[in-house]
């Protein structure tokens, strides 16, 4: 595997790729690598003939008070996680070669009504942060298709929309979330947590699918469902932002006449604020 931290370098290596033909994935991280990262790369090599994974913290989606200097930062042991898998590339940049020695002077990338709610709200800029780098890292490497977990609903549709709006011939692909044992979503931020919250973090998973369950069994009460889980969710000791069930292609409140449904829900527990969704297919 090949390690590059030059923007300069990368292009070069992967215009050569191209000129022999050659399909690339792009799989954008921030590391402290784990098992559902590697579904991103297993996913990418199925489908691409060259797989350059980023790794990079970006400064732009923290918040003031948010996790930015404690974020894991694990390059040595990710490194070795990629070449296990066989990935082709690693992208492993520093923040003046992304940013330049003046980021707040950045052109910023920001996709509106998307980006407003959620984690959006909770996160003011997130996800301008997202879309900004996310652009960088397309125009970067040009890949032809982009991998990204699909326990980022919201994020995974911020980037499906700015790639269409703004042209950008590549492909897409939401990837499955991988669950520990209990069902909870993995998440580098799960290591903030001890065997206690990590236990208790498990109810998250398990109001999705007691909603999902009750949306299947025919109830269309959304407001009653969305504060039973709430409920749920503080009896367990955690603390609920937000737990909605959502249109699944324009994250609108859902409605009784809409058939693709997703649940989304974030909530505090102990040092972390964790994410997760389901999606629902309800019969026409």
């Amino acid at each position: 595997m090949k390690t590059h931290t030059e923007i300069s370098t990368l292009q070069d290596h992967l215009k050569k790729i191209r000129l022999e033909g050659q399909t690339i994935g792009l799989v954008p991280t921030m590391g402290n690598l784990h098992a559902g990262h590697i579904d991103l790369i297993k996913e990418a090599k199925s489908k691409t003939d060259f797989v350059v994974c980023s790794i990079f913290v970006n400064p732009l989606q923290f918040g003031a008070n948010e996790d930015l200097g404690s974020y894991p930062r694990t390059l040595d042991q990710d490194s070795e996680k990629l070449t296990g898998e066989s990935c082709d590339s690693l992208f492993a940049p520093n923040e003046i070669e992304i940013y330049g020695s003046n980021p707040d002077n950045q052109t910023i990338v920001r996709v509106p009504e998307l980006s407003n709610e959620f984690c959006g709200k909770s996160r003011p800029g997130h996800f301008d942060g997202v879309a900004t780098i996310v652009t960088k890292l397309f125009n970067i490497a040009q890949p032809d298709i982009a991998f990204f977990g699909l326990k980022d609903y919201q994020q995974l549709l911020v980037i499906k929309k700015f790639t269409a709006d703004l042209s950008m011939n590549i492909d897409i692909v939401g990837v499955e979330t991988r669950r520990e044992n209990s069902g909870l979503a993995m998440s580098s931020r799960n290591n903030y947590l001890n065997d206690e919250q990590r236990q208790s973090a498990a109810s998250i998973y398990q109001c999705l699918n007691k909603t999902s369950d009750q949306l299947r069994a025919g109830n269309r009460e959304f407001s009653d469902l969305e504060q039973a889980a709430k409920v749920n969710l503080q009896q367990a000791g955690l603390k609920p932002d937000y737990f909605s069930i959502c249109n699944a292609s324009n994250l609108q409140a859902a409605t009784a006449d809409d058939t693709q449904l997703v649940i989304l829900a974030a909530a505090y527990i102990g040092p972390s604020r964790l994410i997760d969704n389901i999606q629902v297919k309800l019969p026409v």
